[in-house]
């Protein structure tokens, strides 16, 4: 056999082949991953029972750590990688979104309640009409920035804190960060006929006004005026003057003042 067929000396031999530079490539992609990536961060990357390794994304098998790093550089598994996360951005764009208003209402009822608003209760008879009326007057001086007072009526069997009188129903005032207070007024019509109802936040002097004036009855039957000495606090026969306490706020759902 002829000396050349053994090759020739170091440094005597031809170019290298087009498939020696793609496996001298990937040895080298190799070696350098060896020392840079840590496997134990890679999601896709899984040892079996058989002692070899797979990759959970391509579901290719690889004799060592080494090959699956080569793997990994490849560009199987680079194009699966892109589809995953096209796939992924994709869900989530077709996941739908809680609106804006009920998280900052979710966020608002996290916060901590810094007590009961001031009131006060005025009771007056319209003298053309005989109607009587209540005028409330809530003060929030600390009220949050931006936000406006509301209220709701409520039905005596729709709260859970006392138990139900049909003769009654409940106006609430809720403000963040205050506690909602409840006022029990006579459960007779609310006359909403032009200037029977009437609201008003004043912004520079933090005060919320409502009044109310109840349709009249038959003769002889002034029922929202005798109830309405019992009008007070929910909770209470009277109540104090700063408000009544209120747990956990269960009145949910007011709307905001007309």
């Amino acid at each position: 056999m002829a000396y050349r067929d053994w090759g020739a000396k170091t440094g005597g031999g031809g170019v290298a082949s087009k498939e020696h530079e793609n496996l001298a490539r990937k040895e080298r992609l190799r070696e350098l991953a060896m020392e840079t990536v840590d496997l134990k961060n890679d999601p896709y990357f899984m040892r079996n029972h058989l002692g070899t390794y797979e990759c959970k994304l391509c579901l290719t098998l690889h004799g060592n750590e080494g090959n699956y790093l080569a793997h990994a550089q490849g560009r199987r598994h680079q194009g699966n990688l892109r589809r995953r996360a096209a796939l992924e951005s994709k869900k989530q764009a077709a996941k739908p979104r809680a609106p804006i208003a009920a998280t900052a209402r979710a966020t608002m009822r996290r916060r901590m309640k810094i007590g009961r608003p001031g009131y006060q209760i005025t009771k007056q008879r319209d003298p053309n009409t005989k109607q009587f009326s209540l005028l409330f007057q809530i003060r929030y001086p600390e009220i949050t920035e931006g936000l406006q007072p509301r209220h709701r009526f409520m039905s005596a069997f729709e709260q859970k804190r006392e138990k139900p009188n049909g003769k009654y129903q409940y106006l609430l005032f809720a403000a963040e960060p205050y506690e909602t207070v409840a006022f029990r007024i006579p459960n007779q019509p609310i006359d909403k006929g032009e200037g029977k109802f009437y609201t008003n936040w004043d912004k520079n002097f933090l005060n919320f006004t409502l009044q109310l004036y109840f349709e009249n009855r038959k003769a002889g039957k002034d029922t929202a005026g005798t109830a309405a000495k019992n009008v007070d606090i929910a909770g209470g026969t009277e109540g104090p003057k700063n408000g009544s306490k209120n747990e956990a706020d269960p009145f949910a759902g007011i709307s905001q003042p007309g």
